[in-house]
């Protein structure tokens, strides 16, 4: 048995026990729920809508106040789209971090990413990315401290200017090992109920003040729960038919990394929610297509550490981008050559990375190769023009010419003298819709916001179903750390909340 298809079968091992584990923590052991009933109007617990990591972190602050909490999760396992992030978490400064970064730089690289975004709602735009930026550290630290999360390893992905990218050394990718965390910590609090297959229908509201929300299970029968209400159900992606069809036709026909499912601002708007940035969607570059099945509609990421730590992608053998700028950037570079495929729109892009890429990124390759979506092979393969635009790269990695698309950061590439024998790793690789960047308006205490800012008392909001963090574009590793920074916030608040109301 090869070296390569040992380690990752031992990798897929690994993910397989992993999931196992979360099956145990949810099925095994089931929560016990708090005292109140749902019908009780003076019920003392706070809900939460979505049980990723948004919602987790809310749920973990909420605790640690010694609230009760009902997390309501529609899917049949917790996690959400977190449990899958595989790239990292940001933050800074952190002591893992490689180098020391200006106060500021996150900020300003969040900023620059936002676009012309920011050229409405400044102001409170500003207020957000403030947030986001000024408590990633604090966000590290909580969980890698308070949480044993594995945070030690850094990477610097596209559109930052420095390494601040968090995930373990291990071979656990970071969002499992971050939802796992949060979610045995919930299995261990008898005031912790996580209520799975369970879809909110209605949110409650009485003159201007959110009562909590409607829902039904897998009975089909609707239930009324009482108490402040967080939203952390996530973006709508995956609602090609719906919401996204109504803001982003032209995106219809793109495959996703989303699961189908409808958007849930509806919800939220129906009580005076303000939705901003519904249009901007963000198309993530890579997304795999699996050759068993190309033309699947759903892909699995191609995740973006992979080119942070030195990967390069070719079309028609030939680089034509910094694979380390933003990803609506490189995604752009690629769509305005023709697609290759209609049904779905997709386009024929190959990742390469050499042997120093690969060891630094192992865990990810190795799942990959096994899921068939990365082979090891050698320049020759990858077509006639290949080599030529390797060893341009591999000369810029050497310091002996300046790389023509004006990437700096290799990371870990270390093949400076390319040959067509020289063993690389490839898969093939198309834009997917990803993640969508709009959603309700929150402020900087994540109190759901109405048309003209008022707050919505009783509704908070945290991660993708809320809108005006990331503008036009989200960097790598910021949906963690949103989910984290707002989630841990509107805990805070709804504590705050019932403290102030018995």
């Amino acid at each position: 048995m090869s070296r390569y298809r040992t380690l990752a079968i031992t990798t897929l091992s690994i993910f397989v026990l992993l999931t196992a584990y979360l099956y145990k923590i949810h099925i095994a052991h089931p929560m016990t729920p708090p005292v109140p009933a749902d019908n009780d109007m003076s019920a003392r617990h706070a809900i939460i809508v979505g049980s990723g990591l948004a919602g987790l972190s809310a749920a973990s602050q909420l605790l640690s106040h010694r609230v009760p909490v009902i997390l309501l999760e529609r899917a049949a396992k917790p996690g959400g789209n977190s449990i899958k992030a595989s790239s990292g978490i940001n933050g800074a400064p952190t002591a893992y971090q490689p180098a020391t970064e200006p106060l500021d730089a996150f900020y300003l690289d969040t900023v620059r990413s936002a676009g012309h975004a920011m050229k409405t709602l400044t102001a409170h735009r500003e207020g957000l990315i403030d947030t986001l930026t000024e408590y990633s550290a604090s966000a590290i630290e909580w969980l890698a401290n308070e949480k044993s999360v594995d945070l030690s390893k850094v990477a610097q992905l596209g559109g930052h200017s420095y390494a601040r990218t968090h995930r373990g050394k291990g071979q656990t990718p970071p969002g499992f090992a971050i939802v796992s965390a949060l979610l045995k910590e919930m299995k261990e609090n008898p005031l912790a109920d996580l209520r799975t297959s369970c879809s909110v229908t209605k949110v409650l509201r009485s003159s201007q003040l959110v009562t909590g929300v409607e829902y039904a299970c897998e009975d089909g029968q609707k239930k009324e729960l009482h108490g402040p209400v967080i939203f952390a159900s996530g973006g709508f992606g995956g609602d090609a038919n719906g919401l996204l069809a109504q803001y982003r036709p032209d995106l219809v026909g793109y495959p996703s990394t989303n699961d189908p499912r409808p958007g849930t601002q509806p919800l939220l708007t129906a009580v005076g929610a303000k939705l901003v940035d519904m249009d901007q969607v963000q198309v993530h570059p890579t997304g795999f297509v699996d050759p068993a099945n190309p033309a699947s509609p759903l892909k699995f990421l191609a995740a973006e550490v992979l080119r942070g730590e030195g990967g390069v992608l070719l079309i028609d053998g030939k680089r034509f981008v910094n694979e380390l700028d933003t990803r609506e950037h490189v995604a752009n570079a690629i769509t305005t050559n023709p697609s290759t495929s209609d049904a779905p729109k997709q386009w024929t892009v190959q990742i390469v990375l050499d042997e120093g890429t690969y060891s630094s990124a192992k865990s990810h390759v190795d799942f990959y190769i096994f899921k068939g979506l990365m082979k090891k092979t050698t320049i020759a393969e990858l077509g006639s023009n290949a080599l030529e635009s390797i060893e341009q790269y591999a000369s810029a990695v050497a310091g002996t010419s300046v790389d023509t698309f004006g990437r700096t950061s290799f990371a870990n590439w270390s093949l400076t003298h390319p040959t067509p024998d020289s063993v690389v790793y490839v898969g093939a690789i198309t834009p997917v819709v990803h993640f969508t960047m709009g959603g309700v308006l929150i402020n900087q205490k994540s109190e759901v916001l109405q048309e003209e800012h008022q707050r919505i008392e009783g509704l908070w909001g945290a991660g993708e179903v809320t809108g005006g963090v990331h503008g036009g574009n989200r960097l790598g590793g910021s949906s963690l750390l949103e989910c984290v920074v707002f989630g841990r916030i509107a805990g805070d608040q709804v504590a705050g909340y019932l403290k102030e109301r018995s």
